[in-house]
C-alpha cells in the first residue's frame, strides 16, 4: 500500500507543478500584454499631443496671413502670398526629412 501511495503522491505532485508552471506562464503574458498595451497609448498620446500643438500652430498663422491678406492693399497681398507659399514650401521640406529619419 505504501507503492500505491506513493504513486499517488507522484502523480499528484506532478499535476500540480504542470498546473502552476502554466498558471505562471499565463499571468507572465498578461502582465506583458498589459505593459505592451500601456506602453503602446503612452506613444499614442505624446504623438498626439506633439502633432496636435505643431498643426495648430501653423494652421493659426496661416488664418493670420489670411486675414492679413483680406485687409492690406494689393503690393502687400502679392508679397504674403509668397510668403504662405514659402511656408508650404518648408513645410514640405520638413516632412520630408521626418520620413528620412
Amino acid at each position: 500500500m505504501d507503492i500505491e501511495l506513493l504513486v499517488i503522491f507522484a502523480f499528484v505532485t506532478t499535476l500540480a507543478l504542470i498546473v502552476f508552471r502554466f498558471v505562471t506562464a499565463t499571468h507572465r503574458r498578461s502582465i506583458e500584454h498589459e505593459e505592451r498595451k500601456l506602453e503602446l497609448l503612452a506613444r499614442t498620446e505624446e504623438a498626439k499631443s506633439g502633432q496636435g500643438g505643431e498643426g495648430y500652430r501653423k494652421l493659426e498663422e496661416r488664418v493670420r496671413v489670411l486675414e492679413r491678406i483680406a485687409t492690406d492693399s494689393n503690393h502687400a497681398l502679392a508679397s504674403q502670398i509668397e510668403s504662405l507659399r514659402d511656408l508650404q514650401e518648408l513645410d514640405e521640406i520638413e516632412s520630408k526629412q521626418e520620413t528620412a529619419q
